[in-house]
């Protein structure tokens, strides 16, 4: 197996895993004083609110510090000053970092945080999960923000010896993205960086979906693996699904919770387009019975960097449009 074909599969399984983790999280409700203003987009998830300790809500020119966040497990953290040493133990934070221009706040990452360019000049604390505590407590940071993948265990470590953990849930939806936006603004003193963010994507995301609005919709299947390690996919309950349905996609795996499906269904329903990541494209198209199936034959198999879908932030603008452009050629 060659390295590409592993990383790609081992991302999905991060995919499946972190699904799995967020059945289970304890989120706290909203506070009446909260600095951001957060909507609640689905009963599933809430989103993380923050208040200054002083009860003093923030202008969207600065933040109010010390600030006060209960986060997506629950967990009160207080923010004395704006944080000058982060460490991002989740891949879509480290972009979100640099995205709002916080990029030299960053002093450590994971092993799975590859973009942009520059994050292989920050230093590794290693997985996802279960991060070297060592590693972190070296980089001393003010603040580690982490995804809902990150183990109790390793939360329960770094509060014991006094740093600041802050959690994000996985998001449901592109509404919950924005907010996530505006919370890691807030946490970082970047609120009006973020709100312009929140406008760039919201502009680039309107004019893709424009373009195609009251066309026929194309039945779509997003392949997260197949053939010997399992058949699974985007369920009608996962951010995914979200992503195909705005993009103006019939996710044919809308009806179904999760990721779990069969090659029976995905046979049954034929779908007229097919999306995978890019390094499993060639190994998709040449394997029975998927060879076999209409987009196969069609040429509809279109391979994608699962990072602009399943990696949610500024770059799900880009993934929508990207969406878009091969679910409507024509257009």
């Amino acid at each position: 197996m060659n390295m590409k074909k592993f990383l790609a599969l081992a991302c999905a399984a991060c995919v499946l895993l972190c699904t799995a983790s967020c059945a289970s999280i304890v989120t706290a409700s909203r506070d009446t004083s909260a600095v951001t203003d957060i909507i609640e987009t689905t009963a599933l998830t809430e989103d993380m609110t923050a208040s200054s300790e002083s009860a003093e809500a923030s202008s969207s020119n600065g933040t109010a510090y010390p600030l006060r966040l209960t986060d997506s497990f629950g967990n009160a953290a207080v923010i004395e000053s704006e944080p000058m040493r982060i460490v991002s133990c989740a891949p879509n934070i480290t972009e979100l970092l640099f995205e709002l221009g916080a990029g030299e706040k960053l002093v450590g990452r994971t092993d799975y945080c590859n973009y942009p360019a520059e994050v292989a000049d920050i230093a590794t604390v290693g997985s996802i999960d279960v991060p070297s505590i060592e590693a972190i407590v070296a980089l001393e940071p003010d603040v580690v923000i982490a995804s809902s993948i990150f183990t109790e265990g390793s939360y329960d470590a770094l509060k014991e010896i006094g740093i600041t953990v802050v959690i994000f849930h996985d998001e449901y939806d592109i509404d919950g993205v924005r907010n996530m936006i505006r919370s890691v603004g807030e946490i970082i003193n970047g609120n009006a960086a973020a709100e312009e963010r929140i406008g760039d994507m919201n502009a680039r995301i309107r004019t893709a979906t424009e373009s195609v609005a009251g066309k026929d919709r194309p039945t779509v299947y997003y392949a997260v693996s197949f053939g010997e390690y399992g058949d699974y996919t985007a369920g009608g309950d996962t951010f995914v699904n979200q992503m195909i349905e705005t993009a103006g996609g019939d996710n044919i795996a809308s009806d179904i919770t999760g990721w779990s499906f069969s090659v029976e269904k995905l046979i049954e329903a034929d779908p007229d387009v097919i999306l995978i990541n890019q390094y499993m494209l060639d190994e998709f198209i040449a394997t029975e019975p998927y060879s076999g199936l209409s987009a196969v034959k069609n040429g509809r198999v279109y391979g994608v960097d699962a990072d602009l879908l399943e990696r949610q932030g500024f770059r799900n603008a880009e993934g929508i449009e990207l969406l878009v452009s091969l679910l409507y050629p024509q257009e």
